[in-house]
């Protein structure tokens, strides 16, 4: 009876390890989560690893959601025929990172208020955004990226900034992106490493 149970509790354990190498193995993490800016911030806000959190904080991105409230917002909803463009969803497709998105695809700590945040340009953080992985550079090669980290392109922006957009203008990205970098150092990697 005991080598039974003893053969029982070897077998369980087997199968609960191999459960959690599964769960870390690539390509079969947990469905990502939006996780919000703050768990960005506490590794991108340093001047000396390029302040990219300050540069989003700063810009219009990180003021989308509140500008919905503005007297302007509300004469162009008006004119389309919203009553209320913080909880339109054609506005917050634009002006809130993930909107649309399932519930269980947002993790405690984040925010609608924070606008268009990180997420946005750069996907759902929970499999990526712990220091962990961010800072586990392989062969050149992020393994943030292998767990879901994007980087943004054209496409990516002209999901929302096209002729469809109240403004009507479409991204130019030579230009526009300049407006929204956020680069990190060169060495700035290697350095946080240590």
């Amino acid at each position: 009876m005991k080598r039974q149970a003893l053969w029982i509790v070897v077998v369980a354990g087997a199968v609960i390890a191999a459960g959690f190498a599964t769960a870390g193995a690539e390509g079969t993490a947990p469905a990502p989560q939006y996780v919000g800016a703050g768990k960005c911030r506490m590794c991108h806000n340093s001047a000396r690893k390029g302040a990219q959190y300050k540069v989003w904080s700063e810009s219009k991105h990180s003021h989308a959601f509140e500008v919905l409230a503005t007297p302007k917002a509300l004469e162009i909803a008006t004119a389309k025929g919203v009553k209320d463009p913080q909880k339109s969803d054609a506005c917050l497709q634009c002006h809130v990172t993930g909107h649309g998105e399932p519930a269980d695809h947002f993790a405690a700590t984040f925010s609608d208020s924070s606008g268009v945040g990180c997420e946005t340009c750069h996907g759902p953080g929970s499999n990526y955004y712990t220091r962990t992985v961010m800072m586990d550079i392989r062969s050149g090669k992020a393994k943030a990226e292998e767990f879901g980290l994007r980087m943004p392109t054209s496409a990516t922006c002209a999901k929302c900034h096209n002729e469809k957009s109240p403004s009507g203008k479409s991204v130019n990205w030579t230009a526009d992106s300049t407006k929204i970098a956020h680069p990190i150092p060169a060495g700035a990697e290697t350095e946080a490493a240590k």
